[in-house]
């Protein structure tokens, strides 16, 4: 099992609260990283958007390129999973990019790959925005550069949207074969695109059957390409409290959705799977340690970086109950929080 967090590149991950105490700044993020690899924490995914869709569109964001190069230069351990969207990076270019990061960190950068959905960023951003079943095929030619260009000498490539003549791409990332390639969606064109050309599928935090019935699909999916299996991702959030009543109290101050927040004024505000920590253990956890094929990587938000901090010592544990039906797993689990700070800082 691993555990990861969202870093808070847009001072927080609730839409319906306008202040969570997460300042938008490198110093911040700085700090957040190195603490969460010293108490445990194996990944980080640092979230691309131009403009704040948590906050509002006026609100500070960080950029999540030149911010996982500067942390991978300060941390040692833990994964950098960085957002990527096609639309807003030429394939070779940001292959280029990601080696150079890939090697400052000694091969712990990976990529989320996402197809864009906000029109009115790239309209700001002077990008075009395509349909959805454009933006899949442009993903996935631009899959094939990026994977042509790390592993292969003098690569070529010539399609509808991407061409690429006797590319050059020096030195090579560290990771092999490649930095792992995340990506998530529901429709059956992203499932076959994720199937054939990534390495893991990242879900929302669906009920545990669910969840289940989306890993036997995309495993069946993987297995027409005679493919190593692809590891497999879960978000949900965690509320961790030192009592039920106070976990319960949480949970209502976050849910209560008020629509003058800046937030909510982009997206309707949802959280996917939210429930108190001790009843996820008893429930969610309970149900999906009985399968005999449950994700490979599991991750968890939760919104506050005491709450980081509050889970890496009480949670993290608690799982080792789950580590004992290691028989009945493809592989280990991760979970993902995202925080307000792991303590005072």
């Amino acid at each position: 099992m691993r555990y990861g967090y969202w870093l808070p590149v847009f001072g927080g991950w609730l839409r319906n609260v306008e202040n969570e105490n997460m300042e938008v700044s490198w110093a911040y993020v700085k700090k957040l990283a190195q603490r969460s690899e010293q108490i445990g924490f194996d990944l980080t995914l640092i979230a691309e958007l131009n403009l704040n869709d948590i906050k509002g569109v006026e609100a500070p964001s960080l950029d999540a390129w030149s911010t996982a190069a500067a942390l991978a230069a300060v941390t040692e351990r833990i994964e950098l999973m960085v957002a990527v969207r096609p639309t807003f990076h030429l394939p070779a270019l940001l292959a280029k990019q990601a080696a150079n990061i890939d090697r400052i960190s000694n091969g712990r950068l990976t990529l989320n790959v996402v197809s864009s959905w906000w029109a009115d960023e790239a309209r700001k951003y002077g990008v075009a925005f395509e349909q959805h079943d454009d933006r899949y095929a442009r993903t996935s030619e631009w899959l094939d550069v990026l994977d042509g260009v790390w592993k292969q000498d003098h690569f070529s490539f010539s399609g509808k949207y991407y061409r690429v003549d006797d590319n050059v791409l020096e030195p090579k990332p560290v990771a092999k074969p490649r930095p792992t390639l995340y990506a998530g969606g529901e429709s059956p064109a992203a499932k076959e695109l994720i199937a054939e050309k990534c390495d893991a599928y990242l879900m929302h935090g669906d009920p545990a059957e669910r969840v289940r019935e989306k890993i036997t699909d995309l495993r069946e999916r993987r297995a027409k390409h005679n493919l190593p299996p692809l590891k497999f991702g879960v978000a949900g959030y965690a509320i961790v409290r030192e009592t039920e009543h106070e976990a319960q109290d949480e949970l209502r101050r976050i849910t209560d959705v008020q629509q003058f927040a800046a937030g909510s004024k982009i997206i309707q505000f949802r959280i996917a799977a939210c429930a108190p920590a001790s009843s996820a253990r008893r429930n969610r956890w309970r149900i999906a340690s009985r399968n005999s094929n449950p994700p490979a990587l599991t991750w968890c938000c939760c919104n506050s970086a005491r709450n980081l901090r509050r889970w890496s010592a009480s949670r993290m544990p608690s799982f080792a109950v789950i580590r004992r039906w290691r028989h009945q797993l493809s592989g280990s689990l991760v979970t993902h929080h995202s925080p307000n700070l792991l303590g005072k800082m």
